[in-house]
């Protein structure tokens, strides 16, 4: 009787957690989580009205990284209001349903970010390999199915996750381990088999992320391949130069992505400080560090931020 009076129980909401043992000085750590969300936006915002200003950008490369600064933003967006309310005003509760769907759009931007990777991975192959025809085989509607197929295998994938979560009781701990709302965090509370939970977790990370890291792979074995039959050794250099930003971008992703992976799985040990600041790295870093990597390297971008200052600035002044 008490199984069937729990079985379908749920929380009304989930407690949230900042960074253990920081408490007392989460006033003081407010206001650089404020300017990290603010160089996030600004810096994606920055790229994307660029590519669309700018006519000499408008090339599948910067399509691409378009979609990357939209996926960014999408996540820094997702835990924006989590992580400042309980930063800003130490109001750490979400409700339940509040958290599916944060955790919905969470793995769905961070899918599309892993297949937007992808398609740079390949742009780069295309770039190198047959430079004469790049413009033929990647054309705007190869550039628009490619971001449609991204977003439509993001959906699906990551769509059934809430509902698996919502079928099971939760009755004993609310507490969550992070700042926002993931998956894995949440399942673990589950009083009930989670199996189903983990296998289709793992199916989904397989499909999305293990698959699309292997393509990066197996391209870049193929580009230095490439490379390697460039007589000159300038040609070497300014072939692999075209690819930095983009090596840059995938480290910045699936560094942070694979120590919260293992963590999850094999870190149970580790300090909840630790798994706070691997899961908190995963989710800031990308948006954060992705406008400045692709600022340094695109002039067009450097040009825009310094007129953006300027603008700034003269108004101030007036």
């Amino acid at each position: 009787m008490a199984n069937d009076t729990y079985s379908h129980f749920q929380h009304l909401y989930f407690t949230l957690t900042g960074i253990p043992g920081l408490e007392q000085k989460y006033y003081w750590m407010a206001f650089p989580l404020g300017a990290i969300y603010v160089i996030a936006l600004f810096g994606n915002g920055v790229i994307i009205s660029t590519i669309k200003s700018e006519l000499s950008l408008h090339i599948p490369m910067y399509y691409f990284l378009c979609m990357l600064a939209l996926a960014d933003m999408g996540l820094a967006l997702c835990t924006l209001p989590s992580m400042l309310g309980i930063f800003w005003f130490n109001y750490k509760f979400i409700a339940f349903d509040a958290c599916l769907v944060q955790m919905h759009f969470i793995h769905t931007f961070s899918a599309i970010e892993s297949g937007v990777l992808v398609a740079m991975a390949f742009d780069r192959v295309v770039a190198i390999w047959k430079p004469l025809r790049y413009s033929t085989i990647l054309t705007n509607g190869v550039v628009r199915k490619t971001g449609a197929v991204i977003l439509i295998r993001a959906v699906c994938v990551v769509f059934p996750v809430p509902f698996l979560i919502k079928r099971l009781p939760f009755y004993r701990s609310n507490i969550l381990s992070h700042s926002f709302c993931l998956h894995q965090d949440v399942m673990r509370l589950a009083c009930a088999s989670t199996r189903v939970n983990s296998l289709y977790g793992l199916i989904a990370v397989i499909f999305t992320k293990g698959s699309d890291s292997l393509s990066i792979l197996l391209s870049y074995v193929f580009i230095l391949q490439t490379v390697m039959t460039i007589a000159s050794g300038e040609g070497r250099l300014k072939a692999l130069n075209t690819c930095v930003s983009h090596i840059c971008a995938v480290l910045i992703f699936y560094v942070p992505l694979i120590g919260v992976s293992v963590m999850h799985r094999f870190g149970k040990h580790l300090s909840p400080l630790t798994h706070a600041l691997m899961a908190n790295a995963y989710l800031l870093v990308p948006p954060v560090l992705n406008p400045i990597v692709y600022t340094v390297k695109t002039k067009e971008i450097r040009r825009k931020i310094t007129q953006v200052f300027v603008k700034t600035k003269i108004t101030s002044e007036s």
